[in-house]
């Protein structure tokens, strides 16, 4: 089976800048400095700048239908390669190759725009996955049955609970019949019944329509039960692939040892 995602030697580097600053500066302490300034050529100190890679030498390959899991500690970089894969940012060095339509759940009301309705925005989200009209009315219904939000569908989005805009996000994420999907831990916002809900349709998908699903999330128990396969992150750079039950098994280990 030919690769739907192939990434090679991806890295993401972002400069940070630091200001020197006084720790308990007193009043005096201040006057002087700005009177120095005032008569030094460097007048202010300089910012250090640092280098800081997010992402360092990733590579892997991820077949049609395969889910998933990508597994590490806040800061490991999964964040930045889902943002990577879904195109809001560009690799500072390597290459990605992707096949086929690409839906993205990253944060809490990604892809919507506040001021429109849940409704507008469904019609908005299908057109960027670039279906016709016809193919969005025809999926309508679903989503609004899947969201359970179909009271305030004509409610402007900025007026909806966190909760509210994940239901509708991710049921037009998996409506619209995207080659790939992507989910962040934005699904955690949700309460337990619609994440059940929500992990039965990401496996209907990818088993009965043979769609291809990334998976982050720290509740070990969903991701062993979803994704049969993850990548285990850390540092910004892949330390295994294999099954989950034994990347979590590390990964918990790890964790529990620090």
């Amino acid at each position: 089976m030919s690769a739907i995602i192939t990434v090679e030697n991806v890295g993401k580097k972002y400069r940070l800048r630091h200001q020197k600053t006084e720790t308990y500066a007193t009043l005096r302490d201040t006057i002087v400095r700005g009177a120095k300034n005032v008569f030094s050529f460097n007048k202010v100190d300089k910012p250090t700048v640092e280098e800081f890679w997010a992402l360092k030498n990733v590579n892997f390959e991820i077949n049609q239908g395969d889910r998933i899991g990508i597994i590490g500690r806040n800061g490991a970089g999964k964040s930045t390669l889902l943002k990577i894969l879904s195109r809001v940012v560009h690799p500072t060095e390597g290459r990605i190759t992707m096949e086929g339509k690409i839906a993205s759940l990253l944060e809490v009301g990604t892809g919507f725009h506040p001021e429109l309705s849940g409704r507008e925005n469904i019609y908005l989200n299908g057109v960027i996955l670039g279906m016709t009209r016809k193919e969005i009315q025809k999926k309508f219904d679903e989503i609004v049955a899947f969201s359970e939000i179909d009271k305030f569908l004509d409610t402007p989005v900025k007026r909806y609970s966190s909760g509210m805009f994940v239901r509708l996000a991710f049921s037009v994420a998996v409506h619209m019949e995207p080659d790939i999907l992507i989910v962040d831990e934005v699904l955690a916002v949700g309460d337990a019944q619609f994440q059940k809900k929500s992990a039965a349709k990401m496996e209907s998908i990818s088993k009965d329509e043979g769609r291809t699903i990334l998976f982050v999330s720290h509740n070990m128990p969903a991701m062993e039960k979803l994704c049969p396969t993850s990548i285990y992150l850390e540092h910004g750079t892949v330390k295994k692939i294999g099954k989950t039950e034994e990347i979590v098994n590390e990964y918990l280990i790890a964790t529990n040892a620090q």
